[in-house]
């Protein structure tokens, strides 16, 4: 088991425009955009040293949460690797992928050949998921999906490693004797587990690498990972443990205009003084959100955090 990032370094990443446009986040301009904005704003953030590039993952969404949702939802398999081809080095990441939705040996498949074509540069972010009817027309049961989730997990275990016929047996899925190749250029796919509930929480510290939480303010991150540890102790689960964190929206200078009175602002400066504060508290890699008005203004954000804010949140 090895970490993604080095340790005792705050990371930075970032989940992409464009490729899932809730209301809660998504910018006016992302609705007219497409894939030349996202291959720009995805080849900024390889020059400005980001760790990752993160995609979500929705099947279909119902007209009941269509408004606050929308239905802009791109493939996270398919968007990663159009992204895996205009980038170099900056890591790929499911933020978060509903393993559930799918047989463990489809995932096994796209994901290894993902990694296999990136050059081993996938982290799989997993998810149990919130929309009852995306489960239901897939003929998956929307109660039962934490353990769906956990018993994916496992069986991709098997499927993602080294054998060219995986062999696993579950309640739900087993399979020998089908041999999946391409192997993925990694010699273990680090799975990252989303989510900030007690099921969430307790499935990223048995079954993950590391862990993506949902929305936790600052405040309540370090009981959180004090919980992952102690589970994780608990379980005899050893290893590293690579713990993230989603900071407020960003403005690297003056906005001059109104970006929200929750956005952080300022100089670069103050700007990783604050960041900092989640490397006291405890966490490795922190997943940053720019406030922007168009695509231009979004890769000037990246590009300034990566020259004048970054090299100042290890200091």
């Amino acid at each position: 088991m090895a970490r993604v990032f080095p340790e005792g370094r705050l990371v930075y990443g970032m989940q992409l425009p464009v490729q899932s446009q809730s209301t809660i986040y998504a910018e006016p301009w992302e609705a007219a955009a497409g894939a030349a904005e996202l291959a720009e704003v995805a080849r900024a953030a390889d020059r400005a040293g980001f760790g990752y590039l993160a995609t979500c993952d929705h099947v279909a969404i119902p007209r009941r949460l269509a408004g606050p949702m929308s239905t802009v939802w791109y493939d996270p398999v398919a968007t990663l690797s159009f992204l895996a081809g205009v980038t170099e080095r900056v890591r790929l990441l499911s933020h978060v992928a509903i393993l559930g939705l799918r047989h463990p040996l489809i995932s096994a498949k796209q994901y290894a050949t993902l990694d296999h074509l990136s050059g081993g540069r996938l982290i799989l972010g997993v998810g149990a998921g919130h929309v009852q009817e995306e489960f239901e027309v897939l003929g998956v049961d929307f109660a039962r999906r934490g353990a769906v989730l956990d018993e994916t997990l496992d069986a991709l275990r098997a499927a993602l490693g080294p054998e060219e016929y995986p062999e696993f047996e579950g309640e739900r899925f087993s399979f020998k004797d089908l041999g999946q190749l391409p192997s993925p250029a990694q010699e273990r796919i680090p799975v990252w587990v989303g989510g900030s509930s007690p099921a969430a929480v307790r499935r990223a510290a048995v079954r993950g690498d590391g862990w993506l939480p949902q929305g936790d303010p600052r405040e309540k991150l370090p009981a959180q990972i004090a919980r992952i540890k102690e589970l994780r102790a608990e379980a005899g689960v050893t290893g590293p443990m690579e713990f993230g964190a989603i900071t407020e929206a960003l403005y690297v200078g003056e906005p001059g205009w109104d970006t929200g009175r929750r956005t952080l602002t300022g100089k670069a400066e103050a700007l990783a003084e604050s960041l900092r504060e989640y490397k006291a508290l405890g966490v490795d890699q922190i997943q940053v959100r720019f406030r922007s008005r168009d695509s231009a203004e979004l890769v000037d954000q990246i590009t300034a955090f990566g020259a004048d804010v970054a090299p100042h949140l290890n200091d």
